[in-house]
């Protein structure tokens, strides 16, 4: 009975290994390498924007238009782990960010700023409080802050919009960037030729329009009096 037994378990332990074999060898077989760039190509179309460049980004003063406080304080709550912005408030690892549009770089007395940032020197502007939101490193080499900075511009618009909405004098909000003469005169040239009449467009007569698909004569072609066949157009 034993040697039944064993004789039923080595043919169980065979099969296993077996089959063990078997499944790493189709798997060796049939192993398909993982594509660099996942889904399937659909001819005519592109993942890249039109023109093959991406989209321009605009000055500054173009996002804080249209800028909102109320987004900005949700952006800034990823700052608020080094900073502070309430009135008098203290500094953390950063300075108290309070009243810092338009303030001194350096602004908060006692903080022991870096070299690199006093000698940036100026006011917190616009601009500068843009690049300096969208890369403190590239600003500021040698600057302590290790905050990679923020990707989108419109998020950066809406933190500087939020910073300077809880000063106590908020400095007014920059009109948007003017149109470049050039694209000023294209869209001015667009628009007219949409609404004017081509230079070589003929004016039809009245026997012209009548053999119009309306069978009607209107516009230019128009009788200056309307009646009965023995009036005519003065």
């Amino acid at each position: 009975m034993d040697d039944r037994s064993n004789t039923i378990a080595g043919w169980v332990l065979f099969a296993g290994i077996v089959a063990l074999g078997g499944a790493i060898i189709t798997g060796e077989h049939f192993r398909a390498e993982r594509p660099e760039k996942m889904g399937y190509p659909i001819e005519g179309v592109s993942d890249q924007p039109e023109g093959g460049a991406a989209v321009a980004e605009q000055p500054i003063a173009f996002y804080l238009a249209t800028a909102k406080p109320e987004l900005g304080a949700q952006v800034f709550k990823r700052c608020m782990a080094c900073h502070t912005d309430s009135k008098g408030g203290p500094a953390a690892i950063g300075p108290n960010l309070y009243g810092v549009v338009g303030a001194p770089v350096g602004h908060m007395a006692g903080f022991p700023y870096t070299a690199d940032l006093k000698a940036l020197g100026g006011t917190w502007d616009w601009d500068k409080l843009n690049k300096w939101l969208s890369s403190p490193k590239a600003l500021v080499p040698g600057t302590k802050m290790s905050f990679a900075g923020l990707s989108k511009p419109e998020d950066r618009a809406n933190v500087i919009a939020y910073l300077n909405s809880t000063s106590d004098k908020p400095l007014p909000m920059p009109a948007p960037p003017a149109a470049s003469p050039a694209k000023a005169a294209a869209e001015a040239a667009d628009s007219g030729a949409q609404g004017d009449k081509g230079k070589d467009q003929p004016v039809l007569n009245e026997t012209q329009a009548v053999k119009g698909p309306g069978k009607s004569i209107a516009g230019d072609a128009a009788p200056s009096v309307s009646g009965n066949a023995a009036q005519t157009k003065k």
